[in-house]
């Protein structure tokens, strides 16, 4: 990878927990999507006949067959047979592609996370430095927080594509704004986006 993840160098040499600000966007975009989607786990009957019937069109009943479920599988299961955890857990996943596909087509999370121009705040929490010896800690490492504009159109692309380059590049372009400290935040515990 390039950008944000070379600036640190050798950021776990020393017990350092965390992950790239590019994972760290691809997981908070992740929880983003699952959060708007069907609540009820699919292991209940209200969650699975949710997601069934949002994958009841041509394209969600293709990307069930690409999970193992088979119409002939589905119409034992309206026959009263009971799915396995493995086929409900396929299931779920199905729903998650689509919605993933649903929410980038339609521009729906383009347009939540742009917030009409004014952007989204990125809190910024850094990496877990509890088994770093304190000599090879680095000082002052602590909650940041940055507000974000003009990134979420091309980040929800790369996300869509599970493009972790092109995040990692757009996580560069956002930790700049955090002057002189943004080399210690190219890795990161986690962030959260206000959406």
């Amino acid at each position: 990878m390039t950008g944000a993840t070379d600036l640190w160098g050798e950021w776990q040499k020393h017990g350092a927990q965390g992950i790239s600000g590019a994972q760290a966007l691809a997981a908070e975009l992740d929880r983003i999507a699952r959060e708007g989607g069907i609540t009820s786990p699919v292991t209940t009957k209200r969650g699975l006949s949710a997601r069934l019937r949002y994958l009841s069109s041509s394209a969600g009943r293709e990307v069930l067959r690409s999970h193992g479920i088979s119409a002939r599988l589905l119409r034992s299961w309206q026959n009263g047979a009971r799915p396995s955890r493995r086929k409900l857990e396929a299931v779920d996943r199905a729903y998650q592609e689509r919605r993933r596909h649903n929410l980038v087509r339609s521009g729906a999370l383009k347009r939540l996370l742009d917030n009409e121009g004014r952007g989204r705040r990125i809190e910024v929490y850094p990496v877990d430095q509890s088994r770093v010896p304190e000599q090879y800690r680095r000082p002052n490492l602590s909650e940041r927080s940055v507000q974000a504009r003009y990134v979420w159109d091309d980040m929800v692309e790369a996300w869509a594509k599970r493009d972790l380059e092109t995040l990692d590049e757009i996580w560069d372009d956002i930790i700049t704004d955090l002057d002189s400290d943004y080399a210690a935040y190219a890795y990161v515990g986690s962030i959260g986006v206000g959406a």
